[in-house]
């Protein structure tokens, strides 16, 4: 209200005790009112046995890396993407980082934020993790030269069609949980923490199959029907680390994100038949397998051929462009299908892919499979890339410091930051 008292972090943190104590206690008191008569409520029939609830489960941070790369994906995502301001500099950019870090570990154990006027809303964590990344900018004006990984912002593809929109930002945070609630909350919070630093840019929000729904480890079909993802790296690979964590000094512990946003032209794609639909992707729709196989994870046969002598898998199938004989192309795939609503698009909507990848060093593991697809895929009648982004995420906080330490101040993870 304009002319009224601004009440912000600072402010409640100085005189929360005194100017909220009879306000806390008295809404303290009618609480515990409530829940004692709730409890004492007689019931009928017989009594039931109420488990631990989903929205309890938290994902702790173990080790050097951020929550929220290998951790089996949840069914919700927005992600964040801020420009500094002008002022911002070093300073600030890491009061911004204590902030957010200290917000986002609380939030994620099922604790409401410092100044959190909703605390209710943090109660049930349901798998919330926040996940930071710094973009290119940030690397080359902000942290210093012995400290500062290699980021090379992503190469233009011919067939994107990029709107500054959903263009590199100087800040990302993946925010990933299994209750929508808690995410629109945990994302209110991150937002305000970040508001005197720096402008939010995009959020771009994103769902999976509800948890619960399939079971754990199916892989998602996206909004085309195509089960997405099929060939992906796992955890328990002898290659998931040197693929996914970054070898670099600067950034030991941490690794670097993609971020693709794929439009799809779903009216088109309506009127294709199914066989032509498994034709341009390469695996039959209902099973996910490829054309040459039976089940899902069935290894394609590019050399199959049908009593015509042409190929089973068409070579220029979305499945078979994507396939590299080079190891060192796989990365760890992270994506979540969007829709909202578009009344300038004659179905009233825009939807599609936020496609993001986790990998050690984009420019060997991913812009080669990108530059395949971009030459040559069925699917690009149907697809179109409208944003693209590239950030490095670095190594958890070190105890009792910030996500990001290790780069601007040179604190290691396990390094105990001062007081």
């Amino acid at each position: 209200m304009p002319g009224g008292p601004r009440w912000d972090r600072r402010r409640v943190l100085r005189t929360g005790a005194a100017a909220f104590g009879g306000a806390g206690a008295g809404w303290s008191a009618s609480a515990l009112v409530a829940n004692g008569s709730a409890a004492a409520a007689p019931t009928d029939g017989p009594a039931r046995v109420v488990g631990p609830s989903a929205g309890a489960e938290t994902v702790p941070v173990v080790g050097t890396h951020q929550a929220g790369v290998d951790t089996p994906p949840q069914a919700h995502l927005a992600l964040v993407g801020w420009d500094l301001r002008e002022d911002a500099g070093v300073v600030g950019l890491t009061r911004m980082m204590r902030l957010l870090s200290d917000d986002a570990a609380r939030l994620a154990s099922g604790t409401a934020a410092l100044a959190d006027t909703e605390p209710e809303l943090a109660a049930h964590p349901a798998r919330l993790t926040v996940t930071f990344g710094f973009g290119p900018r940030v690397l080359r004006d902000l942290v210093p030269a012995g400290r500062r990984p290699r980021l090379d912002e992503l190469p233009g593809f011919d067939r994107d069609r990029l709107d500054p929109r959903w263009g590199q930002t100087d800040v990302v945070a993946q925010v990933c949980c299994d209750d929508p609630t808690t995410l629109a909350h945990a994302r209110r919070m991150l937002v305000k923490d970040a508001r005197t630093f720096a402008q939010v840019r995009w959020i771009q929000q994103g769902f999976r199959t509800a948890r619960g729904t399939v079971p754990d480890g199916t892989t998602m079909r996206n909004l085309m029907g195509q089960v997405d993802g099929t060939v992906n790296l796992a955890p328990a690979e002898p290659d998931f680390d040197p693929l996914v964590w970054s070898g670099d000094d600067a950034l030991a512990g941490g690794t670097f994100l993609v971020v693709r946003r794929i439009r799809m032209q779903l009216d088109k794609w309506d009127r294709v038949d199914r066989v032509g639909r498994e034709v341009v992707v390469g695996r039959r729709l209902d099973t996910g397998a490829p054309l040459t196989g039976v089940t899902e994870f069935d290894e394609p046969d590019f050399a199959a051929t049908d009593r015509f002598g042409f190929p089973v898998i068409d070579p220029a199938s979305h499945v078979a462009r994507a396939r590299s004989a080079d190891p060192r192309e796989r990365f760890l795939r992270r994506a979540y299908s969007y829709t909202e609503p578009d009344p300038a698009r004659s179905t009233g909507e825009d939807s599609g892919l936020v496609f993001l990848a986790f990998a050690a060093d984009p420019a060997r593991q991913f812009v080669p499979v990108q530059r395949r697809l971009d030459e040559l895929d069925r699917l690009n009648e149907w697809v179109v890339a409208i944003g693209s982004a590239v950030y490095a995420i670095p190594p958890a906080a070190p105890q009792g410091g910030y996500v990001g330490q290790q780069l601007l101040e040179g604190k290691s993870t396990g390094e105990k930051s001062p007081s």
